[in-house]
């Protein structure tokens, strides 16, 4: 681990380039070489290091315990460990004597990071508190000394007397110390996040990132720090210390922060953009790149499929969204739908499930269109019929758009016949529920037909119109008997009925009855 953290450092080696060239042209005093060395892993040159290890006197016993760390990435063996704990001890029993050259103290430090044990590195940070001018270098020197043991050879190390430093200790350490305690007066608020990242504290780094409010826009780092991160994989192992927080839990946070994003472009009405924040932070919630060719766990899986399910259904929902997503015609063949559910019969389920929020959301429009690109068109035209049924109750109370609406909708659902009428996809059985729907919208336009002449003051022929329809049964010429205009009659039309007596009886009101017809028709005993 360790070897690979300081990786993290290597841009500022060009920076202090200049610093380890020049001292390469010192004087080859064993104290000059041990600072050599330092400055070799300080910047990353680690086979330099080891050259000048293996070429000084005073380096002899160093090089290959140098050697031996930089070829395991840290992970020496506990015989290495206990030879540099042992140098360790001697150092500091010595102490830092008044007169003799600061350089021993990088020779401790050297050693203290081959050993990598808690005891020492602690305590060469009490007795010289000193050591290192800047915070880079301190958390190097950390990262360094980082060790990773598996539980049974963390118990044989502990045993010896060598309990790792690990990077829990790391995390506790910095943690003892508020925000505030890694900036310069308050300014240059990114250290504190830097610490974090390089403690592999990331889900903490993202979190304080994208609660910063400011011009800066440390939020928007934020988001795409955390599309990184989670699609690498990392997410859940960058938790940090003390946070008692699962797997999920980690990807979740950073797919929030993700969605939160994405949803500003979606409120601004850049569906594309915001489609393309809402796909990370379901492949985020999925677990990164593993959700996006299908390689994780099975809760993995379907927490990625849930949310994006969620995600596309807010975009669907929005104007332009079915034309995003379904392009012109079709399942989504032609649109970015095609690119997250490429099984058609994922895509189907996908939009009915969606078709049905739409109408619980009110929104019968956008209902009718995905049901009409699945085939499935009896749907659709059950819910023309809904809104149309409603729109005839509004004509029969007087509102003035009711009319309006009533024609658009026989239109609408004038076209879904035609278009069923040619549609490979309607089966045996839809086509049945297709006429089924067929006959409520003719009875709810028969019905529009007799407001429309009533409003126009020919009653006669409102009348005449009403007493046609077969479901009242209010022909005089048929049997007086108890009819239940509600058996078998649509929830749509039956809506209809009690206005639509309402009119009829208006009707008879202003016409003479002078063949007995009226009295005929009144004499219907109807059970509404």
């Amino acid at each position: 681990m360790a070897a690979g953290l300081l990786c993290l450092f290597d841009c500022i080696k060009h920076r202090m380039k200049i610093v380890t060239d020049s001292i390469f042209f010192l004087s080859s005093n064993g104290n000059i070489k041990l600072l050599k060395i330092y400055f070799c892993l300080r910047t990353g040159y680690y086979d330099e290091a080891r050259q000048v290890a293996q070429s000084s006197r005073a380096a002899y016993n160093f090089a290959p315990l140098l050697a031996e760390w930089i070829t395991t990435n840290g992970a020496v063996s506990l015989e290495t460990a206990l030879t540099a704990s042992e140098e360790c001890e001697k150092m500091l029993r010595m102490g830092d004597r008044p007169g003799r050259p600061g350089y021993d103290r990088k020779k401790l430090l050297l050693y203290a990071i081959i050993c990598g044990c808690r005891r020492q590195i602690d305590r060469l940070l009490k007795d010289l508190p000193t050591l290192f001018n800047t915070i880079e270098d301190f958390l190097w020197f950390k990262l360094s000394a980082l060790r990773e043991y598996s539980s049974a050879s963390s118990s044989n190390v502990a045993n010896e007397g060598l309990v790792p430093y690990m990077l829990e200790d790391l995390q506790n350490y910095l943690n003892k110390f508020e925000p505030s305690y890694y900036t310069k007066s308050g300014k240059d608020p990114l250290v504190y996040p830097y610490i974090l990242l390089l403690s592999i504290q990331s889900l903490p780094a993202i979190l304080y990132l994208s609660k910063e409010v400011g011009e800066e826009g440390y939020h928007v780092d934020a988001v795409h720090i955390s599309i990184t991160l989670a699609d690498h994989g990392i997410l859940p192992e960058g938790v940090g210390s003390g946070q008692k927080m699962g797997v999920m839990d980690a990807c979740a946070e950073a797919a929030s922060i993700i969605r939160q994003y994405g949803s500003i472009y979606l409120r601004n009405g850049n569906l594309d953009l915001a489609l393309e924040y809402y796909a990370q932070a379901a492949a985020a919630m999925g677990g990164g790149e593993v959700s996006w060719i299908g390689q994780g766990n099975a809760d993995q899986q379907r927490q990625r499929s849930s949310m994006l399910m969620q995600l596309l259904t807010e975009i669907l929902l929005r104007d332009g969204g079915i034309q995003l997503l379904l392009g012109p015609s079709g399942m989504g063949e032609e649109g970015e739908l095609k690119k997250y559910m490429m099984d058609l019969r994922s895509r189907q389920q996908f939009l009915l499930e969606a078709a049905h929020r739409c109408q619980e959301a009110g929104l019968y429009d956008k209902s009718v269109e995905i049901h009409k690109r699945v085939g499935a068109f009896a749907m659709a035209l059950q819910t023309v019929n809904k809104c149309l049924s409603d729109a005839v109750c509004a004509l029969a109370h007087n509102m003035s758009d009711g009319e309006s609406r009533a024609v658009a909708l026989i239109q609408s659902g004038n076209e879904i016949l035609e278009t069923a009428r040619y549609s490979s996809e309607a089966s045996v059985q839809d086509k049945d529920l297709i006429s089924e729907q067929q006959i409520v919208l003719r009875q709810l336009e028969a019905i529009l037909h007799i407001y429309r002449l009533a409003r126009a003051g020919q009653t006669v022929d409102a009348l005449r119109e009403t007493i046609k329809l077969p479901f009242l049964h209010l022909d005089p010429q048929s049997s007086n008997i108890s009819v239940d205009v509600f058996r078998n009659l649509s929830p749509h039309v039956q809506a209809c009925v009690p206005d639509l007596l309402k009119v009829a009886l208006n009707c008879m009101d202003n016409v003479r009855d002078t063949d007995g017809t009226l009295r005929a028709v009144k004499s219907k005993k109807i059970c509404c």
